[in-house]
């Protein structure tokens, strides 16, 4: 059993459970994936397993080395890849060149998400941060600033992670605990509930909850 699989976000939906309920559920591509390289204790010093997403892809995409390290596994093709730890030697029986396909997971599982979330651009801080701002009325000259950043003195410097307007979004998000509500074991599709990081057709890994 797979530890988790990578795939795409296609978009968002809803569906109607028998109940008739409506169910919000975010449409993932997940897979077919293929075991890239299996990292073990004894040559790597950890237990890991690298999953490679396999789709359409140039070969001058692809680099040298990429591709001669993906050759040995027969994973041509496969630009997105990322490595799931394995724990308590769980998953002895991966190799190199396994497939791993999205009917490994069930409907009313549970699963985390990692995704890279929309670039927004520079953000002030009262988008970025939700600071309130100032008056904008009696002859106020203080809007949106930011404020005090720090003391003068004491301890004559800024201190790291003080919010301030910046880079907003294009970060790696991870959304815990989303329950599978459908599988399409034969186009490799995964529906879960809720919503999911990043734009449609961005990558994502999806894993097994840790929580």
């Amino acid at each position: 059993m797979s530890p988790g699989i990578l795939g795409k976000k296609i978009g968002m939906t809803q569906v109607f459970r028998p109940d008739g309920q409506v169910v919000p559920v975010t449409v993932l591509k997940a897979g077919p994936c293929i075991v890239v390289q299996r990292k073990t204790p004894a040559s790597d010093g950890y237990d890991a397993v690298q999953l490679g997403f396999m789709e359409y892809v140039k070969k001058t995409s692809v680099n040298k080395p990429e591709a001669g390290h993906m050759k040995k596994s027969g994973a041509e093709g496969v630009r997105f890849q990322r490595e799931f730890r394995l724990e308590n030697g769980a998953n002895a029986d991966m190799k190199a060149g396994d497939r791993v396909l999205a009917d490994e997971f069930k409907p009313n599982e549970i699963v985390d998400v990692i995704g890279i979330s929309k670039g927004k651009g520079f953000a002030g801080v009262v988008k970025r941060h939700h600071f309130r701002g100032s008056d904008a009325t009696h002859g106020s000259m203080f809007h949106r600033a930011p404020g005090s950043i720090g003391a003068s003195s004491f301890p004559s410097r800024v201190f790291p992670g003080m919010r301030m307007g910046g880079q907003m979004g294009n970060t790696r998000i991870t959304v815990r605990n989303l329950e599978i509500v459908q599988v399409d074991a034969e186009d490799n599709v995964i529906l879960v509930k809720g919503a999911v990081p990043g734009p449609n057709g961005g990558y994502v890994i999806l894993r097994r909850a840790k929580r």
